[in-house]
């Protein structure tokens, strides 16, 4: 491994504890502290070293603070970590120019470190006494010193799972709100479809009511499997959407079915030109194009326009593209890569909504290995594009 790919690695590790630039942690200066009092010094102190900076993030003794790496003793020491003990820092060729050696930031002589490495190897700084006067340690000083910078990662780790945990309910909670946002369509084509039957006699109308429940069926039969399929996408993480052969038509069709209240309150009109099988998710896609059609539809009627939406689908090199295009009020440049961000949404409009939308269309375009964009659209609104690789 080269000392760049290190560098990095070293940098990943720590970013996952999220502990530089935090508030102290209570439970690291404990350590610290007992480190000084088992060895027999006055400070002691828990470096972070990334590829920058050497982090003092817990230290008794002194203030803890931020230097560069290379003024770093223990930055030298973990190139090869273990443990360390040096009596004399003036006499040993690894410190004896080092500004914690000479003065310049401090007079170091004394000397003993161990390394803090995470369960996955990663070396990410060690658990260090000094002090201004030339010791010694102890070999059972020194496993103490190692049983305790092993403490250090139990700290770390036990604070990643409890901040990975509240963020998974933090998920929990967006994603059910994800859930009732792209079920709110088909759930409105099946209310409205039964009210349709519902005034439909028997007797007067009978195929009209026959033909509004059998679509009533229809959508009540695609929500089932949207909520199927979007819980076990949950569930697994959104890593790994089905792939299975479909008709990006056959989806088209029944989006525009699920939002036909939409399309005719509003007396849009929705034209499609996607006569393209790819492979994909079904159900992430449809949900996909379902944004991409509602938010058209919306702000242009917001904005006062009678909404013309297009949808098109073609065949490029090694990939294919969708593109929904509207004739509404349009994204600001300076708004188009904000608005793909969870719960935002284009300032510049005043239409209701939570701002999930785009999120979920940016999540599926990403899971499928694409890309999302927005542009100028031809017919004067906004443009929203999704490559995915064939």
């Amino acid at each position: 491994m080269t000392s760049t790919v290190a560098d990095r690695t070293r940098a990943e590790a720590i970013a996952d504890y999220a502990l530089i630039g935090a508030p102290p942690v209570a439970d690291l200066q404990g350590l610290v502290e007992l480190a000084s009092t088992v060895c027999g010094v006055s400070t002691a102190v828990i470096n972070i070293i990334d590829d920058r900076f050497q982090h003092q993030v817990a230290a008794v003794g002194f203030t803890p603070a931020t230097c560069a790496r290379e003024d770093s003793m223990c930055a030298v020491v973990l190139a090869d970590p273990g443990p360390v003990v040096v009596s004399d820092a003036r006499k040993d060729d690894r410190f004896a120019t080092n500004p914690f050696v000479t003065g310049e930031i401090a007079h170091v002589r004394f000397y003993a470190s161990s390394p803090v490495i995470t369960p996955s190897g990663v070396a990410i700084g060690t658990l260090c006494v000094f002090d201004e006067d030339t010791g010694e340690l102890s070999p059972d000083h020194q496993k103490a010193l190692d049983l305790l910078a092993h403490q250090v990662v139990d700290v770390l780790e036990l604070r990643r799972i409890t901040r990975e945990l509240s963020q998974s309910n933090e998920q929990l909670e967006l994603f059910a709100g994800q859930v009732s946002h792209d079920l709110r369509n088909p759930l409105t084509a099946i209310t409205g479809f039964l009210e349709l039957a519902a005034d439909s006699p028997e007797m007067v109308d009978a195929p009209r009511a026959s033909w509004a429940i059998g679509r009533a069926e229809a959508a009540a039969e695609r929500m089932a499997v949207m909520v199927s399929d979007l819980l076990e996408y949950a569930r697994l993480g959104g890593a790994k959407p089905h792939r299975d052969e479909l008709s990006l038509a056959d989806i088209a069709a029944s989006v525009i079915e699920d939002l036909d209240s939409a399309i005719t309150a509003s007396g849009a009109t929705v034209t499609v030109d996607a006569d393209l099988q790819v492979v994909g998710d079904r159900t992430l896609l449809r949900a996909l194009m379902q944004n991409l059609v509602a938010n058209a539809i919306k702000f242009s009627s917001a904005a006062g326009t009678t909404p013309r939406v297009e949808i098109r689908a073609q065949q490029l090199v090694g990939s294919w593209r969708l593109t929904v295009d509207d004739n509404g009020p349009g994204i600001a440049p300076d708004q188009r890569e904000r608005v793909f961000a969870l719960m935002e949404r284009d300032v510049s409009h005043d239409v209701p909504g939570l701002g999930i939308g785009l999120s979920t269309c940016e999540r599926i375009a990403s899971a499928h290995g694409g890309r999302i964009g927005i542009d100028d659209s031809p017919l004067g609104g906004t443009s929203v594009w999704v490559v995915v690789p064939l």
